[in-house]
């Protein structure tokens, strides 16, 4: 049985010297060797023009076909950086002060997703094929795959948070959005609560019938199910114990030149919490002047949606914030916050992990956040920080737990780490380390595809 996977972006790049490569990250490591094994295609919007639109990977020994869906800049900007950033992610975390309700987006949306479901209907021959669909992006194609092939295997995977009913329904299009994805077979999430609410959505704005897991409307079954999602563990605790790895973390620690490291890492969007994690460490200071010259803060924020008012306005405040938090604690010889304003790869991102003596990961909401467990592989001694309000909260008690909106617990969480004995961190982290194995990204990949098959 072929797969044909949908997701906004393809698996593959092209490297330096022109070669085509796949790209790194944890969709692509998951489902590129079942494409590899299986055969297939993968389809995502294509942005270049002058790539083409059909292409087979690897060139030398093809194992399936990566086909682009051409998107014009007016495409781009009402199905991309409209409806996907400014109405589908702002109300799924529940940012509703960042919702912007344009039809003009959802037109564009409609529009778009057609053409995906039109691409998926030309390289889908076979009824017994899968067909696995990716994120907020795709809700509506499923309805029209379905349509015109009504026996193939639909499966969707929602990777940030389904959100409760009362806040799902602010949309205007909700019923229609949910009866797109209710053309799927199997509709999968992080956690037992998107389950809930995307169960509740269904019942309570649609009518559908709810049995359990499953949901019965207009004559199709549909199982909404949680499958959490996992990092590729064995490459991250490799790049961890490298030799360059492990002299980078020393050097970091060492130009620091302070007794303990907190990192936060993290895009800079407005889900993360950089700016109230900020305000929280200014208040940890504040409260604990025997910290001062002894503890450094230092946080990535990798660059994201930089089209977007919203997000130049947060670069903009989180700028101020440290500018502040430096021009009043900071001494000669110590800067309280560093901050990185880049990308960084995930090589150089495992020397931040093990150098770290805590990590202060704390969104406002968050589907799952594979940064959590990024840090628990590569550290070796330290404690997680981790808002409550994430997906991976529900899955990894043993970290400190905290309200990312409490400034007041987030500061004396910060101490609370910092204090803590040698023989609890260890307790803790084994506990978190054991849990992140058996999330492992390509079981995960496995564990959906089963279920889509039963």
């Amino acid at each position: 049985m072929s797969l044909t996977v949908v997701a906004n972006r393809v698996p593959i790049r092209q490297s330096d010297n022109g070669d085509w490569v796949a790209s790194v990250g944890g969709l692509t490591t998951a489902l590129l060797p079942v494409l590899r094994q299986r055969g297939g295609a993968w389809i995502g919007m294509g942005e270049d023009p002058d790539l083409p639109e059909r292409q087979l990977f690897p060139a030398d020994d093809p194992d399936f076909t990566v086909r682009r869906v051409p998107l014009s800049e007016d495409e781009l900007e009402g199905y991309y950086y409209g409806m996907a950033n400014r109405v589908l992610w702002p109300v799924s975390h529940y940012m509703i002060q960042h919702f912007e309700p344009n039809p003009r987006f959802m037109e564009t949306y409609r529009s778009v997703n057609r053409r995906f479901a039109e691409a998926v209907l030309n390289e889908v021959d076979r009824d017994d094929e899968q067909i696995w669909l990716q994120d907020y992006h795709l809700m509506l194609a499923p309805q029209w795959i379905r349509e015109a092939r009504p026996d193939v295997t639909l499966g969707h995977f929602w990777h940030i948070p389904w959100p409760a009913m009362e806040v799902f329904r602010i949309l205007p299009w909700a019923r229609e959005l949910l009866r797109g994805m209710l053309a799927c077979d199997l509709v999968g999430v992080h956690v037992q609560e998107y389950v809930d609410n995307f169960l509740e959505s269904a019942r309570v704005l649609l009518g559908a019938e709810i049995d359990g897991q499953t949901v019965h409307y207009n004559g199709h079954t549909t199982r909404v199910e949680a499958h959490p999602i996992g990092i590729e563990v064995d490459r991250f605790k490799q790049m961890a114990e490298s030799e360059e790895v492990r002299t980078k973390a020393k050097q970091l620690r060492e130009r620091l030149g302070t007794e303990h490291i907190v990192i936060g890492i993290d895009r800079l969007d407005y889900t993360k919490g950089v700016l109230s994690r900020l305000e929280a460490f200014e208040r940890f200071l504040e409260n604990n002047p025997a910290y001062h010259g002894t503890v450094s803060f230092y946080q990535i924020a990798t660059p994201s949606r930089t089209k977007v008012d919203t997000y130049q306005q947060l670069k903009r405040e989180v700028d101020e914030v440290v500018g502040r938090i430096n021009g009043q604690f900071a001494r000669d010889n110590w800067v309280p916050v560093n901050y990185r304003y880049r990308t960084y790869t995930q090589f150089e991102l495992c020397a931040f992990y093990r150098a770290a003596d805590a990590a202060l990961i704390t969104p406002l909401r968050d589907g799952m956040n594979v940064v959590t467990q990024e840090f628990i592989t590569a550290n070796q001694n330290g404690v997680l920080i981790l808002s409550e309000l994430t997906g991976a909260a529900y899955l990894l008690p043993e970290a400190i737990q905290v309200n990312p909106y409490d400034k007041d617990g987030l500061a004396a969480s910060i101490r609370t780490a910092l204090e803590m004995s040698p023989e609890e961190r260890t307790t803790r982290l084994n506990a978190l380390k054991s849990t992140v194995e058996g999330l492992d990204v390509q079981r995960w990949a496995r564990g959906f595809l089963d279920a889509l098959h039963a």
